[in-house]
């Protein structure tokens, strides 16, 4: 089965960032999940800018960045300097006055335009940004912190978007808690891809390699 598999790298090893990137490389990961966080629209701060710019000088893999920031519109011109076309970039809809008007930047700078959707936040309120995104990153828990529990009503929600997302044309993508009983679940249903943080990739004192193999290999 076909699915994409990016790194949450806000749980990387940063005393060794360059051998990380290196490693996750060649064991086989599709793209870099850059989680950037301002302490305001989120309780917590995670990777900075430079973070970013360094990863996108020492991959050529694409990026994901995942904005959780208030007011990205003041700041995106910065992030989309630092990054390449065809790169991904996710606003949250809620922390912006005009979220169509930001995304619309990312799409003239050949970006791939994306939204991420909350636990709290209902499809109904982001319904005309469907029609504008490539990509929508479902939040299985409540954003700003690696390691948490996963929220059980979050899959009715990714159940009505996997039914509008032909008609709308985008991609779905899960994003927190992510374990292999949830890639068995919801791959075959069409979710496209998936962030691994702590639940399935970092931290368990194994090769990379081996545990995307592992994943990959999954019965379905």
């Amino acid at each position: 089965m076909n699915f994409e598999l990016t790194a949450s790298m806000m749980c990387a090893d940063y005393g060794h960032l360059e051998q990380e990137v290196k490693n996750l490389e060649e064991g086989g990961i599709n793209s870099f999940h850059i989680d950037i966080m301002d302490g305001r629209y989120v309780p917590n701060f995670a990777m900075s800018l430079n973070d970013m710019r360094y990863i996108a000088e020492a991959t050529e893999k694409p990026l994901d960045v995942h904005l959780m920031i208030e007011h990205p519109s003041n700041h995106i011109g910065i992030f989309l300097a630092c990054l390449r076309k065809g790169d991904t970039v996710y606003i949250h809809p809620e922390a912006e006055y005009h979220p169509s008007t930001t995304l619309q930047c990312i799409i003239n700078a050949g970006m791939v335009p994306g939204i991420a959707i909350n636990p709290g936040t209902s499809v109904e309120t982001v319904m005309e940004m469907l029609r504008i995104v490539k990509k929508v990153l479902v939040m299985s828990v409540n954003p700003g912190n690696a390691g948490q529990m996963y929220l059980p009503y979050v899959g009715k929600k990714i159940t009505k978007l996997l039914s509008m997302k032909e008609d709308m044309d985008f991609e779905l993508y899960w994003d927190g808690a992510c374990s292999a009983d949830k890639i068995l679940e919801y791959a075959p249903k069409g979710v496209k891809g998936f962030v691994l943080g702590t639940t399935l990739l970092f931290g368990k004192n194994r090769p990379y390699g081996e545990t995307l193999a592992d994943i990959r290999e999954l019965k379905f």
